[in-house]
C-alpha cells in the first residue's frame, strides 16, 4: 500500500473573533456537521490509521470522519500552547508585553508557553514517527500544527509559513511519497470565517 498520509484541520470552533486560544479546550459551532461533510469528501476509505489532538475540536472530528478506528491521541499534536494568553482578547493584552513576541513569534515564547519552534520541534517528531509506518494514514489537528508540518516538508522559514500555507478551517492536504520524498496536494481548502491571531492594531 502507498504511503498517504492526509492532514486535516479541525472545523470552525466557537470562540469569539479577536480571542487568543492555542490549548484552550474549545467546542465546535453549529456548522460542524456541514463542515465534516465536505472534508469527508476529500478522503479514500483506504485510510489505516488516525491520529488525532486530544482536544475536542479535533477529536470530535477524528471520531465523527473515522468512527471504526481505534483513534491515537498525541499531546504532541494539540495546537501551540499560549500560555498566560489563553482565552485573553489579543486587544486586551499590553502592547509591552505582546509585542516582543509579535516581533520574532518563531523563537519567542509566549509567557508560560510556547514559541513557533517549540511547536515545530514537538510536531515534526510526531510526524516523523508516523511517517515511518509508511502507511495509509490521517492526522486531525491544528493550523500551527499542520503548518509546521508542511514547513518541515518543503524547507518553509516557519516565519513565512502564515504566508505560504493559508489553511482554512477543515481544509484537507494529501502528502504522498514523490522519489522518496513527500509533495503534497491541496484537496480541500474553502474559507468560511475569517481568522484573527494577533492584536488588531498589528
Amino acid at each position: 500500500m502507498s504511503t498517504e498520509i492526509y492532514l486535516i484541520r479541525h472545523t470552525t470552533p466557537l470562540v469569539e473573533k479577536g480571542t487568543c486560544y492555542g490549548q484552550a479546550d474549545l467546542d465546535v459551532t453549529e456548522s460542524f456537521y456541514d463542515e465534516a461533510a465536505l472534508i469527508r469528501e476529500h478522503l479514500p476509505a483506504t485510510i489505516k490509521s488516525v491520529y488525532a489532538s486530544p482536544l475536542q475540536r479535533c477529536s470530535k472530528l477524528a471520531q465523527h470522519l473515522f468512527p471504526s478506528h481505534n483513534i491515537s491521541f498525541h499531546d504532541d499534536l494539540k495546537e501551540i500552547h499560549c500560555g498566560e494568553w489563553e482565552l485573553r482578547k489579543w486587544d486586551d493584552i499590553p502592547q509591552e508585553i505582546v509585542m516582543p513576541w509579535m516581533n520574532d513569534f518563531v523563537n519567542v515564547r509566549i509567557p508560560g508557553g510556547e514559541s513557533y519552534l517549540d511547536l515545530f520541534a514537538r510536531t515534526t517528531a510526531i510526524f516523523q514517527r508516523i511517517a515511518e509506518k509508511k502507511e495509509s494514514a490521517a492526522i486531525v489537528s491544528h493550523g500551527g500544527v499542520l503548518r509546521s508540518i508542511l514547513s518541515h516538508l518543503t524547507n518553509t522559514a516557519l516565519l513565512d509559513s502564515f504566508n505560504v500555507f493559508k489553511l482554512q478551517y477543515g481544509c484537507v492536504v494529501k502528502l504522498y511519497l514523490q522519489e522518496d520524498q513527500f509533495a503534497h496536494e491541496v484537496l480541500h481548502n474553502v474559507q468560511s470565517t475569517s481568522e484573527q491571531h494577533k492584536p488588531s492594531y498589528k
